[in-house]
């Protein structure tokens, strides 16, 4: 019972990513397409999360976190392009 509700779960999630990355495609806006990512980057998580539960493994766990830590850094990335035009900023020296 618990594999077939998890089986369904991770239709829905790859459904979920899929109506995703139409925003990615058609987002009127750079915003839009970084949030998109985003949900993306949870979404993978998630699934990967159900895989690990119904394989009964804990080697997915690793993959996750550092999906994780990725997926946070980008959006850290992005945002601050989107607010300033640069990632890193450099001083000059006078």
């Amino acid at each position: 019972m618990i594999e077939t509700i998890l089986t369904i779960s991770l239709i829905l999630f790859g459904v979920a990513i899929a109506i995703t990355l139409v925003r990615i495609l058609l987002g009127p806006s750079f915003s839009d397409r970084v949030i998109a990512m985003d949900v993306i980057g949870v979404n993978l998580l998630s699934a990967m999360a159900i895989l690990s539960i119904l394989y009964e493994t804990k080697a997915f766990l690793d993959v996750i976190l550092i999906l994780g830590i990725l997926a946070f850094i980008s959006t850290i990335a992005f945002s601050r392009f989107m607010e300033r035009g640069v990632i890193i900023e450099r001083k000059r020296r006078p």
